[in-house]
């Protein structure tokens, strides 16, 4: 293994001990805490390899699946590996075409959608790579296909990883959530 498996496994080891420790209704406070509640919850930044991508307040990339439709169907493990980007008050935007609201999940959370679809931070990114962009995974019977929101508000036709290295490309690479398929 290398080290920095070694270190993702690790981490979400963790992870999944504190949301036992906690119990289910902290487990939701755990996963929104990623929220973006900053003046401007999404932005546009150009990425290598990718191009116009939306990112949070944070700079991470933002993405959705093929699968969720009006509601979120990531939630438990694959929400602490796809993180949902939550929302208080109205979301806003600075250069993108794509339309924002918001859903409410399952734990009382508001979390963003573009273009009617909810989105969510992949935890093996950092700002200015996209790793989750054409991945696959699956989460108890529940499959998932993700892709990369573009600054139009449609979902990245592409796949694999993007400039700054990192892992877990839709082509290769680790994954350590889930199985992929």
């Amino acid at each position: 293994m290398t080290k920095r498996l070694i270190i993702f496994v690790a981490a979400v080891v963790a992870v999944v001990l504190t949301v036992a420790a906690c119990g289910a209704k902290s487990s939701a406070s755990t996963v929104s805490s990623t929220a973006s509640t900053a003046s401007t919850t999404v932005a546009v930044k150009r990425i290598s390899g990718i191009g116009a991508v939306l990112v949070s307040s944070t700079g991470m990339p933002v993405y959705a699946n093929e699968q969720d439709k009006s509601a979120s169907m990531c939630n438990g493990a694959c929400a602490t590996i796809w993180q949902p980007v939550t929302v208080k008050g109205t979301p806003t935007e600075t250069g993108t075409n794509g339309t924002l609201g918001t859903i409410t999940r399952t734990d009382g959370s508001k979390q963003l959608t573009v273009n009617g679809k909810p989105v969510y931070t992949f935890v093996e990114d950092h700002p200015g790579q996209v790793n989750g962009n054409g991945f696959h995974d699956q989460f108890g019977s529940q499959k998932f296909a993700w892709h990369v929101v573009l600054s139009s508000g449609q979902l990245s036709t592409g796949s694999g990883g993007s400039s700054g290295g990192g892992s877990g490309g839709g082509s290769g690479g680790m994954y350590s959530g889930g199985t992929r398929y």
